[in-house]
């Protein structure tokens, strides 16, 4: 299940067709009975969450918010993995600089934020991650 919520206003998204798509990412990550919140918001609201977490006082296009650690000992997997938290006005920057539509990129960035609430580290995993997001990539946007 995903829940998307658009707290921003600048920039006309389809927020449906953007939470069918991620179900579809989780889907084709073994992770169909899970839950995310992917929340679209602006370059202030997250340049705040990346300064508060992250130490970065500057907008970023997506961070991820992992609910919590799987206890090893138990046999229930965590059903909500947690939330991705998406600035649309970044992710617009990106897709005009690489020639993309901004549906597009912020599928990309979808893949990436739910990757991350997955485990999946791009800084320590020696390019799992990415490999795995090219393949996503290839498979579920058109």
């Amino acid at each position: 299940m995903v829940l998307m919520l658009n707290r921003q206003r600048r920039h006309r998204v389809e927020a449906r067709g953007l939470a069918r798509f991620a179900e579809r990412v989780l889907a084709a990550v073994g992770k169909s009975g899970h839950a995310v919140t992917i929340v679209l918001v602006g370059d202030r609201a997250i340049r705040h969450l990346n300064r508060e977490f992250r130490g970065v006082d500057r907008p970023t296009d997506v961070l991820s918010f992992p609910f919590g650690e799987r206890d090893p000992d138990s046999p229930e997997p965590l059903p909500y993995l947690g939330d991705v938290v998406i600035s649309v006005e970044t992710a617009r920057r990106y897709a005009a600089r690489w020639r993309i539509p901004l549906d597009r990129e912020l599928r990309n960035l979808i893949i990436h934020g739910v990757l991350h609430l997955c485990g999946y580290d791009h800084e320590t995993d020696q390019g799992e991650m990415r490999r795995l997001e090219r393949r996503l990539r290839r498979t579920l946007i058109p």
